[in-house]
C-alpha cells in the first residue's frame, strides 16, 4: 500500500486525511494518508525520514510550503512562478515539488459562479498562500490583479514575477481607492480571528469575498465583509478539496470528483 503524509503547524484541524481516503476510495486505489505535525525546524529531517520509509508522496500546509520549495530536485512551472510548494512526489530518490493551490482556487471560484475574466481583483498577504494562487489568477485574464500586504516590498517581489502582467502591490490601507469584484483573503487572519486592516470602503455590494481558511463559522474577515454588504462571501472548504483532488490526479494518475465529499465536509462542519 502506498503512503502519503500532509505536513503543518499546526495540523490537527486538517481535513486532507478524509478527502484523500473519500477519493481513494471514490477510484478504487488502496492508498494511507496520514497527518503529521512537525515542528518548525525539522521539516527537511522528517520529509526525508519519510522518503527512507517508502513515502510516495505529501502535501504541505503552513508554514513549510516555501521550505517545501527549498527540498526540491524537480518543480512544476507553477511552483517555480509561486515559489511555494504544497505537493511533493518522491520517485527514484528524487523530490518533485508542484503547487496546486492556484488551480483549487479557480476551480473553486468559477464553480461558485464568480467571473475572472476582466475583473478587478485584489489579494489580501504576500505569503507562501499568495504566492502559490497568482499565475492561475491571471491564467483567467483579469483586468487588474492588486496584492495587497503590511510591507509593500514583500507585495512587489511576486509582482515583479509577472513583468507582462496586469498586476500592481499596494499597502493595505491605500486599496480603498480601486474598485474591486474579488478580494481573497490569503493571509492567517482568519485563523487567528485578527481583523483585515484593509479600509470597509474596499467592500462594497459590487464585490464577492472569499477567505482561504474555513471552519465552522463564517471566518472573521466573511463576517465582516458580509456585515458591509458583499455581494457573496465564499470560505476556503471547496478550495481545499479542489486542491486536493489536483494533488491525488498527481500521485494517482486519475482526477477524483469533489462533489460528494464537499456536500459531506460542509455536512460535518455545521
Amino acid at each position: 500500500m502506498d503512503h502519503y503524509r500532509v505536513y503543518g503547524n499546526p495540523i490537527e484541524q486538517s481535513k486532507s486525511p478524509t478527502i484523500h481516503q473519500a477519493f481513494a476510495k471514490q477510484t478504487q486505489q488502496e492508498i494511507c494518508y496520514e497527518k503529521e505535525l512537525v515542528q518548525l525546524q525539522q521539516f527537511s529531517e522528517v520529509v526525508s525520514q519519510f522518503i527512507k520509509q517508502g513515502g510516495k508522496g505529501a502535501n504541505v500546509t503552513a508554514p513549510f510550503k516555501e521550505q517545501a520549495y527549498k527540498l526540491c530536485d524537480h518543480l512544476s512551472e507553477r511552483a517555480q512562478l509561486s515559489g511555494a510548494v504544497n505537493t511533493l512526489s518522491f520517485n527514484n530518490g528524487a523530490i518533485f515539488g508542484d503547487n496546486t493551490d492556484g488551480v483549487g482556487l479557480v476551480q473553486d471560484l468559477l464553480s461558485n459562479q464568480v467571473v475572472l475574466r476582466n475583473s478587478r481583483i485584489l489579494l489580501l498577504g504576500a505569503g507562501g498562500a499568495a504566492k502559490g494562487v497568482v499565475s492561475s489568477l491571471l491564467a483567467q485574464k483579469p483586468d487588474l490583479l492588486i496584492i495587497a500586504n503590511r510591507t509593500q516590498a514583500k507585495a512587489q517581489f511576486i509582482v515583479d514575477q509577472y513583468p507582462e502582467e496586469n498586476i500592481q502591490s499596494s499597502l493595505y490601507n491605500e486599496v480603498a481607492k480601486y474598485h474591486f469584484d474579488l478580494i481573497i483573503n490569503a493571509t492567517s487572519a482568519g485563523l487567528t480571528g485578527d481583523s483585515l486592516p484593509i479600509p470597509n470602503q474596499a467592500i462594497t455590494t459590487n464585490t464577492v469575498c472569499y477567505d482561504m481558511v474555513y471552519g465552522k463559522q463564517l471566518t472573521p474577515f466573511l463576517v465582516h465583509s458580509k456585515a458591509l454588504g458583499a455581494k457573496k462571501v465564499i470560505d476556503g472548504l471547496g478550495m481545499l478539496v479542489s486542491q486536493a483532488a489536483e494533488s491525488f490526479a498527481i500521485w494517482r494518475g486519475i482526477k477524483p470528483s469533489t462533489q460528494e465529499i464537499m456536500k459531506q465536509l460542509r455536512a460535518e462542519l455545521q
